[in-house]
């Protein structure tokens, strides 16, 4: 987890002329269990097959009569939900419903705070601060002008997770250096979001983030815990 020095005073307002920007990593949480690591699965085998040599005895008259409990003439056919969807199949990365057992993040592709030129690219909902009483504030304010709407939202605390320190870029001429802190927000009970304010957007596991943000990956792959 990554430091995060003291900004904000009283009220949310900044102490420095540094520029602040709220970042939120809007995550969808899985929707299935994961499938269990091959070793794991052997160690699990080990484990039943050598309680089952040690565990006790109970005579055949009691085993009968648990047996003959709770039976009744009802019966439920279970079917499972299969893993893979058409979303899967498609590689559609516009729906949430797709990598069932992984975590899903939104991406959004439209201008961001700093890119130099107001070239769009590749970024988390975001905003930079104003006015708001708090960074928490600003974060939420960043998601609901993409989504519309935090009723099926969960903001996971108010402090953020994280934060970096961006410098502008050759190209960025008379641009300043911003510090950007992302707050977490998580799905609750939607499968779909109409997404504005952006040119596309993509739903996508924390291993296909990186292809988004190469130079960044590291800073992601510690900060993003799946």
């Amino acid at each position: 987890m990554f430091l995060v020095r003291p900004l904000l005073t009283r009220r949310g307002f900044s102490t420095s002329n540094d520029k602040l920007v709220a970042s939120v990593l809007f995550e969808r949480l899985p929707v299935v269990i994961p499938k269990i690591d091959p070793i794991i699965y052997a160690f699990q085998e080990f484990s039943f097959r050598w309680r089952q040599q040690y565990q006790r005895r109970y005579p055949d008259e009691f085993l009968d009569k648990s047996d003959a409990r709770g039976k009744g003439d009802y019966q439920i056919d279970y079917v499972p939900a299969p893993r893979v969807t058409e979303a899967d199949k498609n590689n559609d990365r516009k729906s949430l419903q797709r990598a069932l057992d992984k975590r899903l993040y939104l991406l959004i592709y439209g201008n961001a705070y700093g890119t130099p030129n107001g070239k769009p690219v590749w970024h988390f909902p975001e905003k930079a601060y104003e006015s708001e009483d708090t960074m928490r504030k600003c974060a939420e304010s960043a998601l609901n002008s993409v989504i519309g709407d935090l009723s099926n939202t969960y903001f996971v605390g108010n402090a953020p997770m994280a934060h970096m320190v961006v410098h502008p870029t050759e190209d960025s001429s008379g641009s300043t250096s911003f510090k950007k802190f992302f707050f977490k927000s998580q799905v609750i009970a939607k499968n779909k979001f109409n997404i504005g304010k952006c040119e596309d957007f993509v739903w996508v596991t924390k291993d296909e983030l990186m292809e988004y943000f190469p130079e960044q990956a590291e800073f992601f792959n510690k900060m993003i815990i799946s």
